[in-house]
């Protein structure tokens, strides 16, 4: 269990320019992800030196966006003013967080620009949609050499900024949440709606904070 991605969503008209703006914040380039056609969704990538990743994803004109749950999450943020979305857990096995959240998985996959097929599992979203200080799970059915993170920029996430409770998310998690950070450092400050408020990154060029 680790952290693995940070989620920015924004509408699909804003991507280019979202996509370009947290580019130039952090002094690196952005992968072209390709699209999630079971969820309505379509992603740019930054792979970081500590294992993780950061998307920025926007919701299509697609039926998948109104149905499929990361679509929803994913469109709602993003006509809400846009912002960081969530953050995600990656799991050797997810079949006991199925059983403990009394639902199944949803399978996930994109084709990337290359042609490689990534295939994962995700779970939790609809808990983020009711309480946005959650992290949702992901596991991984593709090779760890196809993993986003691959080809890892000079980028580290630092620290994340959440509004909530550490105990919440603990017990969510069902373990310390800190022991699957990787040394990322949580700050957890007051806001009037809970969720991550920003993320500081370490770039070349410096300490960047992104809100």
């Amino acid at each position: 269990m680790r952290l693995d991605h940070i989620s920015y969503a924004c509408t699909a008209s804003e991507l280019p320019d979202v996509v370009q703006r947290i580019g130039s914040d952090l002094a690196s380039t952005f992968h072209d992800g390709g699209r999630h056609p079971q969820f309505g969704t379509r992603n740019f990538i930054l792979p970081m030196a500590n294992g993780c990743y950061i998307e920025v994803v926007s919701a299509l004109d697609h039926p998948a966006a109104d149905k499929a749950p990361f679509g929803r999450a994913v469109n709602h943020c993003a006509t809400n003013g846009g912002g960081w979305m969530s953050w995600a857990i990656s799991v050797d096995d997810i079949k006991p967080y199925e059983q403990r959240l009394g639902r199944e998985a949803a399978p996930g996959h994109r084709i990337r620009p290359d042609g490689q097929k990534l295939e994962w599992k995700q779970l939790g979203v609809l808990n983020v949609m009711e309480n946005p200080q959650l992290p949702f799970f992901v596991e991984w059915s593709s090779s760890p050499e196809n993993h986003p993170s691959t080809g890892a920029s000079n980028v580290t996430v630092e620290r994340i900024e959440i509004a909530g409770d550490p105990n919440t998310v603990s017990a969510y998690i069902d373990e310390n949440f800190m022991d699957v950070m990787d040394g990322v450092y949580v700050e957890w400050v007051e806001a009037e709606n809970p969720g991550i408020i920003a993320v500081t990154f370490a770039t070349p060029t410096g300490i960047v904070r992104i809100d």
